[in-house]
Order: structure tokens, then C-alpha cells, then sequence
């Protein structure tokens, strides 16, 4: 079966191309913009990648080898209803879904039982980890991770695997698509407001996916907010539990994430709680998630109010425990959420001594919005002086060296992809 993937470089997409490459399928695909996730994939076996997303691309891809089914990005027809891709394939009768449809589809041909990370917050670190202490028990899984790792590729197929660890994204109700064996929820505040108008819209999609699950791990936080009730699926865990105490990962919230990593995997594996906590103290991290770009300058992909002050719960950790100053830098991701959370920020940045902020990085917006400046944005700060509006530029670069010049900690909280924060830092401060 030949697949061909939309959005290819995505961080959703693209890892299910790597898996359904290495289950057999036949897959080739195309992305509106080069990025280092599509050259990750080349380097990784998937090399049938056009970049422009056009009639004339798929129609010569079909013409060589007849597609048999098109996966898109969720953003595809969010963006464009009529996109030349989506036409051509409806002329063409191909089968079309998203990548929930693709992935119940080889859960059901291999037998595999799903392992599902969802949560406003935190779920692609919360993947790895799981992803990690399987690894480290040399236990066969497979797995979809939308981060790069030092210890696992973006997608793998194992064969023979029980189970498949996946980050269920709530975007576009995609995790509503699943019924998971075991389910973790990371932690749960309204976001993407284009899909979910209310609070309460949110918290029932949350309610309806666990009410799927055939086990769920959740904090008693969570399990208060959703207003879950009782029922017989769920596993409501403390913050405070002691051997959250035992776990030395850097910030609060990383430390949170791995004990439902470890509850999960102590689960299906009945390996003891003091060993997976030993093999969690050695978690190394994952790319973009307090990623040391080069000494003293570091990538987070912090882009709402709980993220950065989980990321920030990490960094002032760093920079207490070396006797540094932090400074931030920051870019929000989307102007359409920023309409919705900027009351939130607040004390977001406690901790920094200074923070640039960045225009938002924009996707999938609403062209009837007002676009919100930095300056604009900084004024919900509960202390406004401690932010200044910059620019992807030289002087934000100048600015950034003379921080480091000084022995200062610099993080940048990144919210895009191609032509982000993130791959301009990578750019200007080559390692």
C-alpha cells in the first residue's frame, strides 16, 4: 500500500511515516517548507519528499506508484479547503483521512495495544520517558515521538512489540479517535480555543477520552478539575507521593512527568518502582526541551503559561544551582491563542531577570483577529519593565552574546517550526 503524507514534516506527521515505513507500507509525502525534520527524514530512510504542496507534485508521485491512501495534517484543510492536494485526491477517489485513521488501522493489523500520553501540557516529554524506560529494560516497543532524542529515533516500528507509545494530541480532537490500553493525562488547562469555544467543551473531550481508556493514570488535580467522578479505569495519583521525592530530574514538573512514566510502565512490566526510578534519574532529555545549544544558551519549546513555568521551573533550578542570572527569550506561538491566555502571564517569567519577547509565530490564524504586538502582550506581566519587545535580528543576536559574555543563562522559550526562534538560534549560535 503506498501512503502519501501531507505535512510530512510535522511533528505529528512525521514520525507516523517513519513507523508505517518500517510496518511495510509503501510512503512518500510533501511539506510546504524544508525544515532539519524533513532532512531527518531523509537521513532516515523516508526520501520521497516534495516540498510545495502541489497538483503537480502528487499527481507525478501518484503516476509513478498509485497512491492508495493520503494522510493529512490536521492544518491542511484549516488553512485551505481547497487545497490542490485535497482536490486532486477527491478527483482521484483516494482515500483520504488524517493520521488517526492510519494509525487505528495498523494498531488493528499488528495487534499491538496503544500506550496514550495526553495533557495540555508536558505529554512529549512524558512520551520519551516512557519510550526511555522501556528502552533501558530492553523491552520491545513501539513508538511515535514528535522530539528528537540522543536514545530513540522519532518513530519505530518494533515487531513483536505489545505495546505502541503515543502522544494523543487533543488538537482537532485527535485523541478522541483512539480507545488506548493505558492512558496518562499530564496535567489539563484550556487551550487551543478554536476547536474547544469553552472550558467546558475541553474538559468533556478530556472526560470522553478517558472514559475510553481501559486504564488511566491521572493527578488528583486533574481528576478534580475534569470532574471525574467515580469509575473503576482510573488511577488518581498525589504530587506529593514519596517517591516523586526520590526522582532527581531538574524542575517540579519534569519530576511529575516521570513518575506517570513510571507508574505506566510499572504497570505493564511489574518492574520495581525503586529500579524505574533509577533508570529515570538518567533520563537525558529530549531536543527542544531545555536543549543546550551551546554553553550557557539553551531551546525550550515553552509557548503557553503553564509550559513556561514549567521550563522555568527548570532553568531557575540551573541558574540557583551555578549562581547565574537567567534572562529569557521569548516567542509565543499563535496570535490567536495569545487572545485567550494573555491575562495569564502574569508571573509567568518569576525568576528571570530580564526577557525579550518576540512577535508570535503565526499558524493557522484567524485573518479577522487583531495581531497582538509584544508590547501590547508585555503589559499583562504583573511587572511590565522586567520584558522588552525584540526582533529575530542582529541585535537580538548582539544582545544574546553579551549575556553569555557575562556568564549569564540564556533561554529561549520557542514557539514555531520552520523559521522559528528555534531554528534561528541554531543558525546564528552554531555549536
Amino acid at each position: 500500500m503506498h501512503i502519501y503524507f501531507s505535512g510530512i514534516g510535522g511533528a505529528g506527521i512525521g514520525p507516523l511515516a517513519m513507523v508505517a515505513k518500517q510496518a511495510g507500507y509503501e510512503v512518500s509525502g510533501s511539506d510546504k517548507q524544508d525544515s532539519q525534520y524533513i532532512k531527518y527524514l531523509r537521513e532516515h530512510g523516508v526520501e520521497n519528499i516534495h516540498i510545495g504542496q502541489t497538483h503537480e507534485a502528487i499527481s507525478l508521485a501518484h503516476s509513478l506508484s498509485s497512491i492508495d491512501w493520503f494522510v493529512y495534517t490536521s492544518a491542511l484543510p484549516l488553512e485551505n479547503p481547497n487545497a490542490p492536494e485535497l482536490l486532486f485526491c477527491k478527483d482521484q477517489t483516494i482515500k483520504m483521512s488524517k493520521r488517526d485513521e492510519l494509525l487505528n488501522q495498523i494498531l488493528k493489523d499488528t495487534g499491538q495495544e496503544m500506550i496514550a500520553v495526553a495533557g495540555t501540557h508536558g505529554k512529549t516529554t512524558t512520551t520519551a520517558m516512557v519510550t526511555w524506560l522501556f528502552k533501558q529494560l530492553t523491552l520491545p516497543v513501539s513508538y511515535l515521538l514528535p522530539a528528537k532524542t540522543n536514545f530513540a529515533e522519532m518513530g519505530e516500528f518494533a515487531v513483536g512489540a505489545k505495546y505502541l507509545i503515543y502522544e494523543a494530541d487533543e488538537f482537532d480532537r485527535n485523541f478522541l479517535a483512539f480507545e488506548p490500553a493505558i492512558s496518562l493525562i499530564t496535567g489539563v488547562t484550556w487551550d487551543h480555543h478554536e476547536i474547544f469555544p469553552t472550558r467546558e467543551d475541553y474538559q468533556s473531550a478530556f472526560r470522553e477520552f478517558i472514559d475510553q481508556s481501559g486504564h488511566c493514570i491521572v493527578w488528583r488535580e486533574d481528576f478534580e478539575y475534569l470532574q471525574l467522578g467515580s469509575a473503576n479505569n482510573l488511577q488518581i495519583e498525589d504530587s506529593n507521593n514519596t517517591f516523586v521525592a526520590k526522582i532527581t530530574l531538574k524542575g517540579f514538573y519534569n519530576r511529575l512527568d516521570a513518575w506517570l512514566a513510571i507508574c505506566a510502565v510499572h504497570r505493564v512490566t511489574r518492574t520495581p518502582l525503586t529500579t524505574l526510578v533509577d533508570h529515570m534519574n538518567r533520563f537525558p532529555g529530549l531536543q527542544r526541551r531545555m536543549e543546550c545549544v551551546q554553553p550557557n544558551l539553551y531551546s525550550d519549546y515553552a509557548h503557553t503559561p503553564e509550559k513556561i513555568r514549567g521550563a522555568m521551573s527548570v532553568a531557575t533550578e540551573m541558574a540557583a544551582e551555578s549562581g547565574q542570572d537567567l534572562v529569557v527569550v521569548y516567542e509565543p506561538l499563535t496570535n490567536r491563542r495569545q487572545h485567550y491566555l494573555k491575562a495569564d502571564y502574569r508571573d509567568c517569567f518569576s525568576g528571570a531577570s530580564k526577557v525579550y519577547w518576540l512577535p508570535s509565530y503565526l499558524a493557522r490564524e484567524d485573518p479577522d483577529q487583531h495581531i497582538l504586538t509584544p508590547a501590547e502582550l508585555i503589559t499583562y506581566l504583573a511587572d511590565p519593565t522586567l520584558a522588552v519587545p525584540a526582533d529575530l535580528n542582529a541585535t537580538l543576536r548582539a544582545n544574546i552574546q553579551s549575556h553569555l559574555a557575562e556568564g549569564n543563562m540564556v533561554v529561549c522559550m520557542v514557539g514555531g517550526g520552520g523559521g522559528s526562534l528555534d531554528e534561528w538560534l541554531r543558525q546564528e549560535f552554531k555549536a
